[in-house]
């Protein structure tokens, strides 16, 4: 992943992911897409209809998938106008506006969905890297564009999954990044909505605990939920480990 010092007064940097193979123009400032947004691509399904990546800033996870040929149409739904804007850039910036559009929209709200032309049922994937952080009890960035992709609103993590269904037609497939620590919260928003669970454990190195966790449900179905071997990211040096290094070049996950 290359990562370009930005000189004085650029707001933005073109980074080179996927071995070269994805440019990315994302903000100097604010969140930048890094190793679980491109983990969260290579835990989507191999999928010839529609995908939407919900949250999508300037659209690296979507567009990631894209790149290793994952979906047919790809929407990725930002709130932000600043960073569906820079998303709309990525797509024709890797030739992929034939089947790729950028929508700015809540995509939380059932109305600004409607609103914006995201019709339930319309998708066969949905993706997400929800914000990590529990307003009240993790410290809110000064930065407000930080913020806003750092912390989850009022509705938590349950009102991502619900949007997430309504997207999906029944049996498509959802996935979602997320602290290890929110596991138990991830699964009751899953509650009615999501079955076949799969949960990947990630961990940063060897003999330490997990950090994040990987989850991918389909919607509607009863099928019993399966706990997979986990991925370990960085060897004791600090590189990545030969299968974390494959997933950053496009790799399927799971």
């Amino acid at each position: 992943m290359s990562k370009p010092r930005p000189t004085a007064g650029e707001t933005t940097t073109l980074d080179w992911l996927m071995g070269g193979k994805l440019a990315i123009r994302q903000p100097v400032a604010g969140h930048r897409g890094g190793t679980d947004t491109l983990l969260l691509a290579a835990a989507a399904p191999e999928r010839s209809g529609v995908l939407v990546d919900l949250g999508a800033g300037v659209g690296t996870a979507g567009l990631a998938v894209a790149r290793r040929g994952g979906c047919a149409k790809l929407v990725l739904v930002e709130i932000q106008p600043e960073l569906a804007a820079l998303a709309e850039e990525n797509i024709a910036q890797n030739g992929f506006s034939d089947f790729a559009s950028a929508v700015c929209a809540d995509a939380l709200s059932a109305t600004g969905r409607r609103k914006s032309g995201l019709n339930n049922g319309m998708a066969d994937v949905v993706i997400a890297n929800p914000p990590y952080l529990t307003p009240g009890r993790s410290r809110t960035s000064p930065d407000a564009s930080r913020a806003l992709a750092h912390s989850l609103g009022g509705g938590g993590i349950d009102s991502w999954l619900r949007a997430a269904s309504a997207l999906l037609h029944p049996g498509g497939v959802a996935v979602i990044i997320q602290r290890a620590d929110a596991l138990l919260d991830l699964l009751g928003a899953c509650a009615g909505r999501f079955g076949a669970l799969e949960i990947l454990p990630i961990y940063p190195k060897e003999n330490e605990p997990a950090h994040r966790i990987i989850l991918r449900g389909t919607k509607g179905s009863r099928a019993p939920m399966k706990l997979l071997p986990p991925l370990v990211v960085h060897e004791t040096d600090g590189g990545f480990t030969a299968r974390a290094a494959a997933l950053h070049d496009g790799a399927e996950l799971m």
